[in-house]
């Protein structure tokens, strides 16, 4: 009984391929009378040339073999929305792996779920990430400021869109505060903190957008149109090189949770995630060694939430800003505003 695998299967693929180049240099060869040096040379160029051919194709059958295995995980996915975000008793995702954070600066351990661990795909639950007291700060600040959240256009801006539905508002971070113990500006070093813990870039707070605190309300079962967010990448998702300037990481933190309702769902990587009080989920999208960007599966959406309120603080974080080349010198395309004036 032979045991096959995808690596052995690789392995036979690639012997045969090269067996049948090796068969037509040796044929060649033998049917040339010219053994010079130069003919030898024409010869290895025949077997480079042969292997390069047969290798352009199956490369070619391969990635027409992905893109059809990822129609189907989109279409897999889209079902599984609709089931998940239905199922009011459906609990979290059983996580790949469960690891220990330690926040250095306060010297507190928390639980990490690892939900899912790609290079360009990761997405964690973090156990009492948040407090009561960050929670509340940050609530104070946003109410004179909440408005309709918006949504990219696809052209650069951002408009108001059917697809989320919340109120929204911006907070800036004191960092002069910090040292004093300000709520929203210790908060926000620990977002920092834990981001460069796993993806290790060095990320600073400088030029990096605001805290965002997010609001949906429940108004029943019978609501024909809920408070929620739509499926969506929070940076690009089609796996191009990154953008300098672009965000790479998300950080959701969730203050208030609903009663029915309100899960977060990353549909083409299979996890549903109930969000608790207190916890947060942090999700990358960026190969840190290739510097490509996620495929798809940190692909998400805030199902409808039909009872209750959900409260979230939002960090979207990004690489390449400073407080010369701020967040919002650069369009929702990733493309300098500047730049895209000239255009």
């Amino acid at each position: 009984m032979v045991h096959t695998d995808n690596k052995r299967i690789a392995r036979e693929s690639a012997t045969e391929l090269l067996s049948e180049c090796q068969k037509k240099a040796i044929k060649a060869i033998s049917d040339s009378d010219d053994l010079s040096p130069e003919g030898a040379k024409d010869a290895i160029s025949s077997v480079v040339s042969c292997v390069e051919h047969s290798i352009a194709g199956e490369l070619m059958k391969s990635s027409e073999e992905v893109s059809f295995q990822k129609s189907i995980r989109t279409k897999m996915g889209e079902m599984l929305e609709n089931y998940t975000c239905a199922d009011d008793e459906l609990d979290t995702t059983k996580p790949e792996d469960t690891t220990i954070w330690v926040d250095r600066r306060k010297m507190n351990r928390h639980e990490v779920a690892i939900m899912i661990d790609r290079p360009a795909s990761k997405v964690h639950v973090i156990e009492d990430f948040i407090s009561e007291a960050e929670c509340k700060a940050m609530e104070e600040a946003a109410a004179p400021l909440l408005h309709k959240a918006t949504v990219a256009d696809g052209k650069g801006g951002s408009e108001y869109s059917e697809s989320r539905k919340a109120m929204q508002a911006g907070i800036t971070v004191p960092w002069e505060k910090e040292e004093a113990g300000n709520h929203i500006a210790v908060l926000s070093r620990r977002v920092y903190d834990y981001v460069n813990y796993v993806l290790d870039l060095g990320i600073k707070p400088d030029g990096q957008e605001d805290l965002m605190s997010i609001q949906y309300e429940g108004r029943g079962a019978d609501d024909e149109e809920p408070d929620r967010y739509m499926p969506h990448c929070d940076g690009d998702c089609t796996g191009l090189d990154f953008k300098t300037g672009s965000r790479m990481a998300t950080m959701v933190m969730y203050c208030e949770v609903p009663e029915r309702g309100g899960a977060t769902n990353f549909r083409n990587a299979g996890l549903h995630i109930v969000p608790r009080k207190g916890s947060a989920t942090f999700f990358s999208y960026i190969d840190t060694m290739t510097m490509k960007m996620d495929t798809g599966f940190t692909e998400h959406s805030g199902c409808p939430v039909l009872e209750g309120e959900k409260k979230i603080v939002t960090q979207w974080v990004r690489l390449g800003v400073d407080n010369d080349n701020p967040w919002n010198s650069f369009n929702t395309l990733g493309i300098k505003v500047k730049d895209a004036a000239e255009q």
